[in-house]
């Protein structure tokens, strides 16, 4: 047991904070399985004070297992494309450098893969504050594996089998999002995906609920109208304040979470010149059953 390693649960149904571990160092065997454990059972990480270069970040999230490149091939960080910029900073030319809308709906990442991501590791290096330091941006987590559990057993049943249609094309922006149009390539990269709507954890075998507004158009062999409202229901229940992990951002922290077992959304309470600038670095998942 490495006796410097501390983690600590969340007053929230899922979340960690993990202590006594810099991460810009390569773990020995025996800490990193403490830190996927805690992984596995919290659902969100958070490490405070990193300090990680490009290539740290990304031998960091490698341990987990191969990383994807996101399909917004501009929002990639130059030299690194395993890093993707979630930022509101523009360049010269007034354009965005990253995306700066980035989970700003609540979703769960790459869902509409055939494999979704096993999980995503985001690295702060620029935090917005309000006039009084207060930090802005915080990111609220909420754990689908808890609100599974507290459906009542005649829902549970009727779930059983149904599977959600998942479509990168008809994701919610936000209202007054930038990002440019779905390009034909981009389309043709992800078509649209069904996935079981209770899914099973491949590693804990803990059930959640993997379903979401926004995202999801349908479910498969029901009909919209009973569909839709079934989706819009399930994505409330999960959402409830008591479900809800809220991370409030310092510079230097490292969060990661369980895609598997969480829906996240940004908050976007700051606008330039509050500059905003994290570095993401997703993990390859597998087909969810």
């Amino acid at each position: 047991m490495n006796q410097q390693l501390k983690i600590t649960p969340t007053e929230a149904p899922i979340g960690a904070y993990v202590e006594g571990v810099d991460l810009s160092r390569e773990l020995d065997p025996e800490t990193f399985q403490q830190i996927e454990a805690a992984y596995d059972r919290h659902t969100v990480l958070v490490f405070r004070g990193q300090n990680l270069t490009p290539e740290q970040h990304i031998a960091f999230g490698r341990r987990f297992g191969p990383l994807e490149i996101h399909v917004v091939k501009k929002a990639l960080l130059a030299d690194h494309p395993e890093i993707l910029l979630v930022s509101n900073i523009k360049n010269d030319n007034g354009e965005d450098i990253g995306l700066s809308d980035a989970g700003q709906t609540w979703h769960t990442d790459t869902s509409y893969r055939k494999r979704p991501s096993r999980g995503s590791v985001l690295y702060a290096l620029e935090i917005p504050h309000d006039n009084d330091g207060n930090a802005l941006g915080n990111t609220l987590f909420a754990g689908t594996a808890k609100a599974y559990e507290d459906l009542s057993d005649s829902t549970k049943q009727k779930l059983h089998g149904l599977k959600a249609i998942h479509s990168y094309a008809y994701r919610k922006r936000p209202e007054g999002s930038q990002r440019n149009k779905i390009t034909a390539t981009v389309l043709h990269e992800t078509p649209d995906i069904a996935h079981p709507i209770v899914r099973t954890h491949p590693r804990t075998g803990r059930k959640a609920l993997y379903v979401f507004e926004g995202e999801c158009t349908g479910i498969e062999g029901m009909d919209k109208e009973e569909a839709l409202p079934l989706i819009h229901d399930l994505t409330e229940h999960c959402i409830q304040p008591k479900y809800i992990y809220e991370h409030k951002w310092q510079l230097g922290d490292v969060v990661m979470w369980d895609n598997a077992a969480s829906l996240h959304l940004a908050i976007c309470d700051y606008k330039l010149p509050q500059r905003r600038l994290l570095h993401r670095v997703t993990v390859e998942g597998e087909a969810p059953f």
